[in-house]
């Protein structure tokens, strides 16, 4: 199948050959006709796969005839809502890619940054508005947004907005608009929380799951290093210096670790940049760039970068932590191997960790194969150790015989 099969007009066909795109993905193949019949729709894919432009294209289609509105009369006809703000940005940048052979404005808002010049280009009109959750509403109280012309509503990776804590402030954006819009949600997991969103927000939805089990693993080396805690900086930087080649996303579980890894490897001579929630958004964004353009080949960041950023030739992921939750490791590892490209996957596993490695194989059905020649090797079988706070030496209750001798007393 093409992309012309959708009957796209002129300008999006240039566009999508201008970008490299040569024929649609599955979720692209299923959704586009679903969504250019106007239909709500939910539906589920791997990471990688393209959902982003399954609705930008018909969004972008659909909203052909408003674009030679006059700039500051144009309404927000599209809104987007995204669950971070690299996803947000990501997402705004396809829609100007796609669109760059129309009229159409589109444009990001998030947190994080001054609030002042995303005032300024909202005055000047839009029809495509990508935001997170907090920064819209906050917006919308200002009276700067307004949404009474909303034909298409996109809830983005529904399964992190909901994971983030997004639910009352989703279900608050979608009683502002419009009754009679369409309603898209797309998921990279379809659990029980996302069908009953789906049920209260959705009216009639089509569903599209195309969600194949381990396509994202199978197109991935793994291996993993069973590594005692006080080891894994000596083996990651074994690993750097000897097995890991081209660029690589290393996750940490917190900022804290994320730093002190910086730290460590800076220290020995490393360009490294870094990606955390206590960054702000110029930082964060800064970084991100410094890494796709290859000024850095190490990036190490906390799950803020486990999904929707979408970096070109990502070579290697490391899970210097791994996760607790079994789909996470997934999202992290599906950054690499990308669009059928084969990625290299390398993961720590420190004796505490045992349990996330047996729920992963578990989720993923099937096995990470396990390397055993490196430096700094642990017995697998290694229990973790259990640090018991020590107690007073005295019962409780009970004082000393030197407390009880210098106790005045009142008779």
């Amino acid at each position: 199948m093409s992309f012309k099969d959708f009957q796209l007009i002129k300008p999006l066909l240039k566009s999508i050959e201008a970008s490299g795109y040569s024929q649609p993905t599955l979720v692209q193949e299923r959704s586009i006709p679903i969504i250019l019949e106007g239909k709500d729709l939910v539906a589920s894919a791997n990471t990688g796969t393209g959902k982003t432009a399954s609705f930008v294209l018909p969004i972008l289609q659909q909203l052909i005839d408003f674009q030679d509105a006059p700039k500051r009369g144009k309404k927000i006809r599209a809104l987007i809502l995204s669950p971070t703000r690299e996803l947000a940005v990501q997402t705004q940048e396809t829609f100007k890619v796609l669109g760059q052979f129309t009229n159409l404005r589109s444009m990001v808002v998030f947190g994080g940054t001054s609030i002042e010049p995303q005032i300024e280009q909202l005055k000047k009109g839009v029809d495509i508005l990508v935001a997170t959750p907090g920064r819209l509403l906050d917006l919308h109280k200002q009276d700067y947004i307004n949404l009474d012309y909303i034909q298409t509503l996109v809830l983005d990776e529904a399964d992190l907005m909901l994971n983030l804590g997004f639910l009352d402030d989703v279900k608050k954006v979608e009683r502002l608009c419009p009754k009679d819009k369409q309603t898209l949600l797309f998921s990279a997991t379809i659990p029980e929380k996302i069908e009953q969103l789906g049920d209260q927000l959705l009216k009639n939805p089509e569903r599209v799951d195309v969600t194949t089990e381990n396509s994202t693993v199978k197109e991935i080396n793994q291996s993993l290093y069973y590594v005692t805690k006080r080891n894994k900086i000596s083996l990651c930087q074994h690993l750097l210096r000897n097995q890991i080649k081209g660029n690589v996303l290393i996750f940490r579980r917190t900022k804290f670790g994320v730093e002190k890894l910086e730290e460590r490897l800076a220290e020995v001579g490393y360009k490294v940049d870094t990606l955390h929630g206590n960054k702000n958004q110029s930082e964060r964004q800064t970084a991100l760039n410094k890494f796709k353009n290859g000024y850095s080949k190490i990036l190490i960041a906390t799950d803020v970068a486990s999904r929707g950023i979408d970096i070109d030739s990502l070579d290697n992921v490391l899970n210097f932590d791994l996760p607790n939750v079994p789909e996470t490791y997934v999202h992290r590892i599906g950054r690499t191997g990308r669009a059928g490209e084969t990625g290299m996957s390398f993961a720590f596993c420190s004796p505490d960790e045992k349990n996330y490695v047996k729920a992963i194989e578990t989720f993923t059905n099937q096995p990470i194969p396990v390397v055993d020649d490196h430096p700094y090797p642990m017995d697998p079988n290694t229990k973790s150790t259990v640090h018991k706070k020590k107690g007073s030496k005295y019962k409780k209750g009970r004082k000393g015989e030197g407390a009880k001798s210098r106790k005045k007393r009142w008779y």
